[in-house]
């Protein structure tokens, strides 16, 4: 006969456990473990077989059980045993079972008695029990027998703890019926481990053994010495019914027959016993199931909310209707359109926070990085010098001109606007990438629709080019434009009016120059921040290190980490310019520096710093950030390296004077076309390609699709999705079905409430009379509270304290027999000390036993012993 109780938490415990393995995911209930902890020869092993339903412990006389047995029970459609130390055979007899078990410890024990903390792993899979761990520990001794080391008792306790510690754990506390409970070294490791009494249920054995006359209860009745969970009698079989083979099924009918013909019992007959032992225990499982639901409903009520804006559209959804693609197609085409138009224009919601995108990388092209372009466009000062002074000459022809001749300052402003066109059509280049970068992000949303989402990026891409086409024949217009008429009238233009001799238009056009210069950007304005590292430090001085940089209009900055507590240093930006480092043999870094112009030190002992990124466009992006800042890349000066200029044009003053002013004069009319043309650009991208082509996705992107392809195949679900969905759906229902499952077990069980506090000191305060093998108290006083333990049909009066020299356990009550019963303390063969009703005097202690000590080799008595004595480990 198994546990029923158990047997009807298998259903719900199924059910849970179905619900989630459908969601992909395990069902932890985490059940508690329960450990049986007593004495030796208290029934232990018995009571955790009636709670499991099977004999298969090994059962005999003094210490059996000489290894903890962790079984673990395991819900299995078939049932059967197998040990961890032998994993490849299966147990089906249980009878082999206890004979593995016998044969395990003997091979690690010995057979004379010897314990090991090695536990014995046995594992039972039958569809009868639920998924718990019992675990069956050595019985509390105080006497070393056989080859046990002489402090077995702690060896024990420690084992016991180990065990026992565990919050989840439920104690079951045995103690024989005919032992002084408040000796009972169970309830007092229990209470070590559970003060509150939370977990901990004390368990009498060995009812039908006591005394005529005597009974248990008032200690039943949780009266005498209270637990918070109270005890449970139980009468288990004897060793005479185990040899004959007495089955669990007629121990227990048995059992409650003793109950309800006890005078002592009949009226609590329905709360004794081991089915209610077995209910109990029960109920402490199911408790422990409701106590995990709020955790579990919780979960699944995140999952089943994260999944119902997604499982919305698929509720009702028909993969071939008509008229659900035809509303499919317009809803996701008008979706494209909307998020291509956040990403370009920006928008509050779902913000990209790792990187920049869309339009936020189009304007720093526009306003760093085009700028950028058109500042490094490289010419060698020679070869500009050369072709002014060729330009002079040739226009002079055979005469000798008297003045600068203005001709040769308009070609070669032309020539310098036509370098214009390089930068300007790749400004166009990076910003047609952005584009079809964004249209390919935006698109990721009909991924559903491979064939809508492959046909849409066409289209746009198509258009994309078609526009790139135009916008660059209006940008070559613009340039063109600007070559057309030479407007020397300029209000910007430092012209040739403005200085009457030569030397003055140079001072003006220097002074303007630096003027320009000045008004670059705002004071103390933050123009970037971010990660470099510099690289041209020396080992000696701590190698090259990263920094946290800060580049304002004024100055450059940098400090140990973002949080810009800690500065190391500050780098005015006056007289400062960059150039191109050649990236190391052994380094993957980009590198570029900063110098001085004046030949200075930069930092420390530094000519110039190295600043390394790990990206060429990290280079390009810092050199655009730093030309805002009024630092502009070297430029090729003409000069040797000894510094004396080369002069292989003429060595006529007046001709360098006209060299001078009109290389003057073209920078100056140069910085005006670079100033319009910074400012047409981005209109001119912004106008003929960008709004266009949001204009075109809004309006014309829909009728170019209709036109493309059929509907239904542009309609046609991918693979993956129709998979994606269907387990969506899949799961949505399973989470809906588990959190039906969770409220039916709400209804359906019923959590039982902690009992309340009482007053179990007791187990403190007899705690001194557990005499221990290193400490022994002076006297055996009875503590103040505890009434004694007395039995027997007659009162008498209170106890006379004893002397230090005699037993620091309570006195025994004596029964007629032989009076060499008062000569053994052995706390498992005394008589009898369970406190009945009727109470007698007890004898006072023999004089013929002056100590507490007990004789090596304790005998049992023989008071006790009934005609068919319980010897259960």
């Amino acid at each position: 006969m198994g546990n029923r109780g158990m047997e009807e938490l298998i259903p719900l415990v199924n059910k849970l456990q179905d619900a989630f393995s459908s969601i992909g995911q395990s069902c932890h209930l985490d059940l508690p473990q329960i450990a049986v902890v007593g004495g030796q020869s208290a029934g232990k092993s018995s009571v955790l077989e009636n709670f499991v339903g099977r004999d298969f412990l090994p059962r005999g006389s003094g210490i059996v059980t000489r290894r903890p047995l962790i079984l673990q029970l395991i819900f299995s459609k078939t049932e059967y045993a197998e040990f961890l130390h032998c994993k490849s055979k299966k147990f089906t007899d249980f009878d082999e079972v206890r004979q593995e078990i016998e044969a395990e410890t003997d091979r690690v024990t010995g057979t004379n008695k010897g314990i090991s903390p090695v536990p014995i792993n046995l594992r039972v899979y039958s569809p009868h029990v639920l998924n718990l761990t019992l675990i069956d520990l050595p019985g509390i001794t105080k006497v070393p027998v056989g080859d046990q080391p002489p402090d077995i008792e702690y060896q024990i306790k420690d084992m016991i703890l180990q065990f026992i510690s565990r919050e989840s754990s439920l104690i079951l506390a045995v103690t024989p019926a005919n032992m002084d409970l408040a000796n009972s070294d169970a309830l007092k490791l229990a209470k070590e481990v559970d003060p509150q009494g939370l977990r901990t249920i004390g368990v009498i054995t060995k009812l039908d053994l006591m005394d005529e006359g005597t009974d248990a209860r008032d200690v039943l009745e949780n009266k005498l010495l209270p637990l918070r969970r109270g005890y449970i009698g139980v009468v288990n079989r004897s060793q005479k019914d185990i040899e004959g083979k007495k089955d669990i099924r007629t121990a227990l009918a048995a059992e409650r027959k003793f109950f309800l013909s006890h005078p002592a019992y009949r009226h609590m007959a329905d709360r004794m016993g081991t089915p209610h032992l077995q209910k109990t225990l029960n109920q402490q499982l199911t408790n422990h199931i409701r106590e995990s639901l709020p955790a579990l409903r919780s979960k699944l009520q995140s999952q089943l909310l994260s999944l119902e804006k997604e499982v919305e559209e698929y509720k009702n959804f028909r993969p071939d209707d008509p008229t659900r693609k035809t509303k499919a197609l317009l809803q996701m085409v008008q979706q494209f359109g909307v998020d291509f138009e956040k990403r370009i224009e920006g928008s509050g919601d779902q913000v990209d926070t790792l990187e920049l995108s869309g339009g936020a990388r189009i304007n720093r092209i526009f306003h760093e990085r085009f700028p950028f372009e058109l500042v490094k466009m490289e010419f060698d000062e020679k070869d500009l010098r050369r072709e002014i002074s060729y330009a002079i000459k040739n226009i002079h022809g055979v005469r000798t001109g008297l003045f600068t001749p203005d001709l040769a300052f308009e070609a070669i402003v032309k020539k310098q606007v036509v370098k214009l066109k390089e930068p300007c059509l790749k400004c166009v280049d990076l910003v047609i990438q952005e584009l079809i970068n964004t249209v390919r992000q935006c698109t990721s949303k009909l991924s559903s629709y491979p064939r809508l989402r492959e046909e849409t990026e066409r289209i746009v891409t198509t258009y994309i080019r078609e526009r790139e086409g135009r916008t660059k024949d209006q940008i070559l217009l613009l340039i063109d434009i600007e070559q057309s008429y030479i407007n020397t009238n300029h209000e910007d233009f430092i012209g040739f009016a403005n200085c009457y001799y030569t030397e003055q238009l140079v001072t003006g056009a220097q002074q303007r120059s630096t003027q320009l210069n000045k008004k670059r950007a705002i004071p103390n304005q933050v123009i970037r921040r971010g990660w470099l590292t510099i690289n041209n430090i020396s080992l000696m001085k701590g190698g090259s290190k990263e920094y946290w940089f800060v580049l304002t209009a004024e100055s450059l900055s940098w400090y140990k980490d973002e949080e810009e507590k800690e500065k190391k240093y500050m780098l005015p930006l006056d007289n400062l310019k960059i150039r191109d480092v050649e990236k190391g043999f052994m380094s993957n870094k980009h590198v570029f520096a900063i110098f001085n112009t004046e030949q200075r030190n930069v930092y420390k002992d530094l000519r110039q710093i190295e600043l390394a990124c790990d990206s060429q466009e990290d280079v390009d992006s810092w050199k655009a950030s730093f030309l805002r800042a009024g630092v502009y890349p070297e430029k090729d000066q003409a000069e040797n390296e000894d510094g004396v200029q080369e002069n292989t044009f003429s060595m006529d003053p007046q001709l360098e004077r006209q060299v001078e002013t009109i290389r003057n004069l073209v920078d100056s009319y140069v910085a005006i076309i670079n100033k319009s043309i910074r400012d047409l650009m981005p209109k001119t991208i912004m106008h003929l390609m960008i709004n266009n082509t949001k204009a075109f996705i809004h309006h014309e992107l829909l009728a170019y699709l209709y036109s493309s392809a059929d509907q239904s195949s542009l309609m046609e679900e991918s693979a993956d999705q129709a998979q994606r969905r269907d387990d969506m759906l899949r799961m949505y229902h399973a989470l809906k079905e588990a959190l039906n499952i969770i409220g039916d077990i709400s209804t359906s069980t019923v959590s039982t409430p902690v009992p309340p506090p009482v007053d179990d000191t007791w187990i403190q305060s007899s705690s001194s009379h557990s005499p221990t093998p290193q400490r022994r108290p002076t006297s055996s006083v009875h503590p103040p509270g505890r009434p004694p333990a007395v039995r027997g049909p007659t009162p008498g009066p209170p106890l006379i304290p004893m002397p230090a020299a005699s037993f620091a356990a309570p006195p025994i009550p004596s029964r007629p027999g032989p009076q060499s019963v008062f000569a053994n303390n052995d706390p498992f063969s005394a008589p009898p000390q369970i406190p009945s009703r009727p109470a007698r005097i007890p004898p006072g202690i023999p004089p013929g036993v002056p100590s507490r000590r007990p004789p090596a080799a304790p005998s049992r008595p023989t008071i006790i012993r009934p005609a068919e004595p319980s010897l259960l480990d």
